[in-house]
């Protein structure tokens, strides 16, 4: 498969489960049952239960492939970058961290998983959070602190 094809597959992907009430899992898939075996699915890759229950529901999608806050050290009012923010999780757990006087800027490829990270940021009230469509050869997932 050529690159530009992978893209297109990943996107889409990405776009029909933003799209749908649950998450990677959802009820539709026959090895899942929802919420719970999300939140499972975190706390293997090392979310605690109070940063599962701080974002609003729908922002943990169980997508995730590790917990970049566990190694951050963000302080308040700094700027953080999330690179693949998908339906926020990340960005969420960050915005808290930073405070009302930091910044959060969460990058997607997928304008679906935009639309749902801002209906999260709208449902969790948080002002600090801004989402941007990207699109780029390549896509990391990071989060750092920006200086």
């Amino acid at each position: 498969m050529k690159q530009k094809e992978i893209k297109k597959v990943v996107r889409e992907r990405y776009g029909s489960i933003a799209r749908e009430e649950g998450s990677c899992c959802a009820p539709s898939a026959s090895c899942c049952t929802g919420a719970s075996v999300t939140d499972e699915i975190s706390k293997r890759i090392g979310y605690g239960d109070e940063e599962l229950t701080s974002v609003p529901q729908g922002a943990n999608l169980g997508l995730g492939c590790g917990n970049p806050l566990a190694l951050a050290s963000l302080k308040e009012g700094e700027t953080v970058l999330d690179l693949g923010s998908g339906a926020g999780f990340d960005c969420f757990l960050a915005a808290n961290k930073v405070g009302k006087e930091g910044k959060v800027i969460g990058v997607d490829m997928t304008p679906e998983m935009l639309d749902r990270a801002r209906e999260n940021a709208r449902k969790g009230n948080y002002t600090n959070v801004e989402f941007r469509l990207g699109r780029s050869r390549t896509y990391l997932w990071l989060i750092i602190p920006l200086m």
